[in-house]
């Protein structure tokens, strides 16, 4: 696999459109299915890239799930992919090494195979786009705002885990920003990691959440064996929804760095299990 410079190492997203040929069962918990599709996908392409994915402690990709309408299904814990329905499935790529991992999607999913396999069906790639940027290209627009005001729509269940296994069920400040902020330095040329205590997220932002899009969620993240060699279902705790955070007397540099990890946001996801479909974001930057 070709190697990369980490101070030349870009963010990736991934917009990607699917059609199931059929109607077909697909867990209500969608992220960890999806996610090993993609890695089944990605080994066939490029062994080397899905190890990568698979192990890598810095959290190299982060995936929505599939986003749209499904049907009802008779299966417990499960909803119905349609065929007349088209699915949305966003993928951020923050690994220094981002330039083999994108090769490896655009030949799974591109040039050799049209389709991404699940369990009980497959659906058909009708587009798939991509945009880049880098830690310094989100640090110089994060400056260029003026008065921003940072609107965050936590699309998919946002699992935050603050203090052990103990999960904030909340779009609290110092949790969201805390987390970004982690991924950022992981990610992050040393020369561009950005230091922002927490006690100054607490004093220098406020927290407007949409009370009407506000849920809460247990979501399945993955599968593993019990001490009788029987899989066990691993759950993770999280909420969806909207919240605004506004800026009050914080410093330029704060305002810019906080404005730099929303940004980020979009390519790395909020929270734990981002690959598995959690911590989905949709960035909205009010600048007045």
């Amino acid at each position: 696999m070709a190697q990369q410079s980490h101070s030349s190492a870009r963010t990736r997203r991934v917009e990607i459109r699917l059609r199931p040929e059929e109607r077909f069962a697909v867990p209500l918990s969608d992220g960890y299915s999806v996610y090993s599709a993609l890695l089944s996908a990605l080994e066939s392409a490029d062994a080397d890239a899905s190890a990568r994915v698979h192990d890598s402690q810095i959290g190299s990709l982060h995936t929505s799930g599939l986003q749209g309408v499904f049907g009802d299904s008779d299966r417990s814990h499960h909803k119905l992919a349609l065929p007349n329905e088209e699915y949305r499935l966003s993928i951020g790529i923050t690994d220094p090494e981002d330039e083999a991992i994108f090769q490896a999607l655009v030949a799974a999913l591109v040039l050799e195979g049209d389709s991404i396999e699940l369990t009980n069906g497959s659906l058909r790639v009708d587009s798939f786009e991509s945009e880049n940027s880098s830690h310094q290209d989100l640090l110089e627009t994060a400056a260029s705002f003026d008065d921003p005001s940072l609107e965050f729509d936590f699309e998919t269940a946002t699992c935050i885990e603050e203090a052990g296994s103990v999960t904030t069920m909340f779009p609290v400040r110092t949790a969201v920003f805390s987390s970004l902020l982690g991924k950022w330095n992981r990610t992050a040329p040393e020369n561009l990691e950005v230091d922002v205590s927490r006690d100054a997220i607490a004093s220098s932002v406020i927290e407007k959440p949409d009370d009407s899009s506000y849920r809460t969620h247990s979501v399945l993240v993955n599968r593993v064996e019990d001490d009788d060699g029987n899989p066990r279902p691993i759950f993770r705790q999280g909420f969806s929804g909207r919240c605004t955070y506004a800026f009050k007397d914080a410093s330029e540099s704060v305002e810019n760095a906080l404005s730099a990890l929303a940004l980020f946001a979009e390519y790395s996801g909020v929270g734990s299990a981002v690959a598995r479909g959690c911590g989905n974001v949709n960035i909205q930057v009010v600048d007045e």
